[in-house]
């Protein structure tokens, strides 16, 4: 079993840190997922009928993101967190990207509670995953980039297993090997915050809500929630 953890650097930097990890086990993504499909249209009418609008970066979820960013040298206005980024394409076309069930899944959930998310076809991941800063030595092959070979900064926040990193920038971009796709099974779906006191309660009913659309196209799902002085 994969076991998600936080190094104490990183919490000791970021004390007010909440992950929710969702696993799904026995996903069926070949499947119809029609409340996936009605969340997503859901959103974009909202957004359509004024009703909504995606958070940006003069909103305190984001802006929060946008701090950390700066702390480990990352500048987030030309490698913006995820929620972040996908926010700003909604509000730009109107619509969100379709990639597979899974994946919009966690893009609905994510963009409407202004929170990061991401995943990992637990199949791929070799060892355990760590929060961790990078030491410069890992490497990086970007989703949808298999060819392509990236080496993290020194001191860059990342995901990583035994073998190398699984994204960038903290939340950025996730690793083309641990990608979800129509045939991913096991999957471990984040979202996070940086800023509990204020956001955890956000953390846990979009992690409610994502169990929600997973649950009907799964054998099991289970919700754990990581913390500085918690694993999942």
């Amino acid at each position: 079993m994969t076991t998600f953890r936080i190094s104490p650097a990183v919490a000791d930097a970021f004390p007010d840190t909440l992950i929710a990890v969702v696993t799904a086990t026995g996903l069926r993504g070949d499947e119809p997922w029609p409340a996936t499909t009605t969340a997503l249209e859901d959103l974009e009418r909202q957004l359509a009928d004024a009703a909504w609008v995606p958070a940006d970066e003069t909103d305190p979820r984001i802006e929060a993101w946008h701090t950390a960013y700066r702390s480990f040298g990352t500048n987030p206005r030309r490698i913006r967190p995820s929620v972040d980024a996908l926010g700003r394409r909604l509000a730009k076309k109107g619509a969100l990207p379709r990639i597979n069930a899974a994946v919009d899944s966690y893009n609905t959930v994510s963009v409407r509670h202004g929170l990061p998310a991401g995943a990992f076809d637990l199949d791929h991941v070799t060892g355990d995953v760590e929060i961790r800063y990078a030491d410069g030595s890992e490497t990086f092959t970007p989703l949808g980039e298999p060819d392509t070979v990236e080496s993290p900064r020194l001191g860059e926040v990342v995901y990583a297993d035994a073998i190398d990193v699984l994204t960038r920038h903290w939340n950025h971009r996730d690793a083309h090997r641990t990608r979800v796709t129509h045939d991913s099974t096991h999957v471990a779906f984040i979202l996070e915050t940086v800023h509990a006191t204020r956001d955890g309660h956000l953390v846990k009913t979009a992690a409610a809500e994502l169990q929600e659309l997973l649950a009907p196209h799964a054998t099991r799902t289970t919700v754990d929630y990581l913390g500085p002085d918690t694993g999942a």
